[in-house]
């Protein structure tokens, strides 16, 4: 039996950051928010983010583009954001003492992060009907 392989044309470029201090939950919406836009557009976005993780995800794009630019001779003005999604890590459990000699218990969720870019292709762009 032969397998078949899919030709792709266009190469992925993947950033992956692993144990990144911050839960899926807060991650999420960040991620969400710049997927499908231009690299720099993201970059700057999150630069003026209030959000804490916010730095983490820009060094996980930064390394991404510079896979793209070292790897596979990509033009940097032309990356686009394919993919952001992260998974769960492990999850750091920390107790506080409390009233009567209880404990409650505090979860630290440590998250992975993983940023997929490619290359835009030149696509033409309609306004309206009378296009």
């Amino acid at each position: 039996m032969t397998k078949l392989k899919k030709q792709i044309d266009t190469k992925i470029v993947k950033s992956v950051n692993k144990n990144v201090r911050s839960s899926t939950k807060k991650l999420n919406p960040i991620l969400k928010s710049i997927v499908g836009k231009k690299v720099d557009i993201a970059i700057r976005n999150l630069s003026f983010s209030d959000k804490r993780i916010s730095n983490d995800i820009k060094k996980t794009i930064s390394s991404a583009i510079a896979n793209a630019e070292n790897n596979y001779q990509y033009d940097i003005d032309k990356l686009i954001i394919k993919e952001a999604y992260c998974g769960k890590q492990v999850v750091m459990k920390r107790f506080r003492a409390r009233a009567k000699g209880r404990a409650a218990e505090i979860m630290k969720p440590y998250s992975n992060l993983t940023i997929i870019l490619t290359e835009q292709s030149k696509q033409l762009e309609s306004h309206g009907t009378k296009g």
